[in-house]
């Protein structure tokens, strides 16, 4: 069975210099090899068959066989690593809690520790006849969460 972490070392070989980034290496009992990676500015389907070609170029089917898939990380997906969250700042995200709350938002920042969501709620100031729109930030750890993503938007 192929391992891995090989996988990995590989595939952080071919990132090297690159503005790429890793999101998933998934590595299944039949070797089935499936490696997902993210970029800002969106994933150009010419770098994933030259990450293809490499993992391939590195690998032996001598010694085993597998069938190997790359592809971005998908657009909708929860996402799975820390880095989404960077290249995300600014854009509307969807964002489910543990306690069972779906909020939408754009993400304000993100660190290490957590990230704070921009959400708009109407609010109707003390004296006044009609409520007002007020933006309101809610920070959250990435335990308190049960998935981010990024929020497809048709408008």
């Amino acid at each position: 069975m192929i391992e891995k972490k090989t996988v990995c070392q590989i595939v952080d070989e071919w990132l090297e210099g690159k503005d790429y980034f890793l999101v998933e290496v998934t590595v299944s009992p039949d070797d089935k090899i499936v490696v997902e990676i993210d970029h800002a500015e969106g994933v150009w389907i010419e770098d994933c068959v030259e990450l293809s070609r490499y993992i391939e170029s590195r690998l032996s089917r001598e010694e085993e066989d597998y069938e190997l898939e790359v592809g971005s990380a998908g657009i909708g997906q929860p996402f799975k690593v820390l880095q989404q969250y960077y290249i995300h700042v600014g854009q509307e995200v969807e964002v489910m809690t543990n306690d069972g709350r779906k909020l939408s938002g754009v993400l304000k920042e993100a660190d290490e520790r957590g990230f704070t969501l921009t959400t708009r709620k109407k609010v109707k100031p003390e004296g006044a006849k009609r409520p007002k729109m007020v933006d309101e930030d809610e920070t959250f750890t990435y335990d308190q969460i049960k998935y981010t993503k990024y929020l497809i938007n048709f408008k």
